[in-house]
């Protein structure tokens, strides 16, 4: 009796890290104490990897961030899923979704590996064209509530060059400074209000004790997830929408994120 009570546990476990965790999609909140940008509302995204089917899960994405009414959607990239094409929704029909995307301020993103791997300057192109500004070691002034608040991202540390002062040049304080991968935190300059970052997913799988048994960092599980604080500066790491290389999550549920500032 008690194999068969182990059995039939670990045919559950399977069919929740496969089949219904991966398709959960969760709001996490966040409050950060930063008196220059007092009463902005941010929703994070990230980490889409919209499969060839998930028309339908992409439209409830839309609905989410448009039920938090954002002063700005800002994104880390990975819209694409996958190495090849036959792997992803079409860039021009994920964007066809996005476009219905509502904030006071407008939408910006970096782009993710995935994102190069299947066609970095076809995604830059679509995206601009419909209105989502993409930075690449760059940034932008954006005037919010009659306060100025700078935009800067890099490129992608895997398959590109990111190089955070230029992405940061001429910028002023306020500043929220956008990367995919989370491992070049360290080398951002304490005048960086924080940091935006996805592309580990959180680990996908966490273990209770043990934590994320896989994280595509150079520094382990130490910048999976949530808001981190370090040396006097801060970053909020999304645990993303989609799933990478396997489509399973366990104790990882895939989450937008909503940032106000107090």
């Amino acid at each position: 009796m008690k194999n068969i009570l182990i059995i039939v546990g670990i045919i559950l476990l399977i069919i929740y890290s496969f089949c219904i965790e991966p398709n959960m999609l969760t709001v996490k909140n966040y409050s950060v104490q930063d008196s220059q940008l007092s009463g902005l509302k941010i929703v994070l995204v990230g980490d889409f990897h919209v499969k060839p089917n998930q028309g339908k899960r992409l439209a409830k994405v839309v609905e989410m961030i448009n039920e938090q009414h954002p002063d700005i959607v800002l994104s880390v990239g990975d819209f694409v899923n996958g190495h090849e094409e036959n792997m992803t929704m079409p860039i021009d029909n994920i964007v066809k979704q996005l476009k219905n995307i509502k904030s006071k301020y407008g939408f910006y993103t970096v782009l993710g590996n995935h994102d190069w791997w299947i066609n970095g300057e076809e995604i830059t192109d679509t995206l601009t064209k419909n209105g989502i500004k993409v930075l690449a070691n760059s940034n932008i002034k954006v005037n919010i509530n009659g306060k100025n608040v700078y935009i800067a991202g890099v490129e992608d540390k895997t398959t590109r060059t990111p190089d955070i002062y230029k992405a940061l040049d001429l910028t002023q304080n306020p500043v929220i400074l956008l990367t995919h991968s989370p491992d070049v935190f360290p080398r951002v300059p304490e005048k960086v209000n924080l940091t935006l970052s996805g592309h580990v997913h959180g680990g996908q799988v966490r273990l209770p004790l043990i934590g994320a048994l896989i994280v595509p960092s150079d520094y382990g599980d130490k910048y999976s997830q949530g808001l981190i604080k370090e040396k006097g500066k801060q970053m909020i790491v999304t645990k993303g929408i989609g799933n990478s290389i396997f489509n399973v999550r366990f104790n990882c549920v895939p989450e937008i994120n909503v940032i106000e500032f107090e």
